[in-house]
């Protein structure tokens, strides 16, 4: 998925409201952005770190700005992607581009599908003549918790305890169901559930897992330009 504009590098000052962030442009200007990310973004962000952030397309938005990736790590070049808005969409192109081996020849794809007795919406339901539906639900998992390992909630999910339940339902009817981890930052080698931070969604994960679940990780690649699947990784649940 390339970006269709130009992205704009600046330093963060602050977040507040969730939604809301201060960046210094490289001019020395300071604009209020938008933050498509309503989660915590432990790990992702801090203040003076480098960021880009790209330019509304529509000149009747308040804020003319979003918030795109940040850059963290030790010697701050590790790529982080931050836009919650995009990771449904960079693994549908990856799957209808054949970037998913696990998840390969099915004949369409089909996104926001109702499903389950909770009153839930699949991210991708994956259909094929001779074979059972897949139902896919994606996670965006941007923190990182030890070397190398991204930890998946970064905060209590009520909202995610209901998806695990409801792909164990489609596993038991006889369907495939996947939970899928996108690892949005450049330094993750192995995805595992946040025992810490949601031991009930770990413990969920665990279970369903059990029951049929199929969990999967991929990695993502990261430029300026643009966002491309990266390889399988591990998904440790011990």
């Amino acid at each position: 998925m390339r970006y269709p504009v130009v992205l704009v590098p600046a330093t963060l000052l602050r977040r507040y409201k969730r939604f809301l962030a201060d960046v210094r442009l490289e001019d020395g200007t300071e604009v209020t952005v938008h933050v498509p990310n309503s989660g915590t973004m432990k790990t992702c962000i801090e203040p003076g770190c480098r960021v880009l952030i790209s330019p509304a397309n529509n000149p009747k938005r308040k804020l003319k700005w979003t918030l795109e990736q940040s850059f963290m790590g030790l010697d701050g070049d590790t790529p982080v992607m931050l836009n919650t808005q995009l990771p449904n969409k960079l693994v549908r192109e990856a799957i209808e581009g054949g970037l998913v081996s696990r998840l390969e020849g099915y004949d369409t794809v089909r996104a926001e599908v109702k499903y389950g007795s909770r009153n839930s919406r699949i991210d991708l339901l994956l259909e094929g003549e001779g074979r059972p539906p897949c139902w896919v639900e994606i996670k965006n998992a941007t923190m990182l918790a030890e070397d190398g390992m991204s930890r998946f909630p970064d905060a209590v999910t009520t909202r995610g305890q209901k998806h695990l339940l409801e792909l164990a339902d489609m596993a038991e009817q006889g369907h495939r169901a996947v939970i899928f981890y996108l690892a949005s930052r450049t330094d993750v080698r192995r995805v595992g559930p946040a025992d810490d931070i949601d031991p009930t969604y770990g413990r969920l994960l665990r279970e369903v897992v059990g029951r049929g679940v199929e969990p999967m990780a991929h990695g993502l690649h990261i430029t300026s330009t643009a966002l491309v699947l990266g390889a399988e990784l591990p998904v440790v649940l011990d």
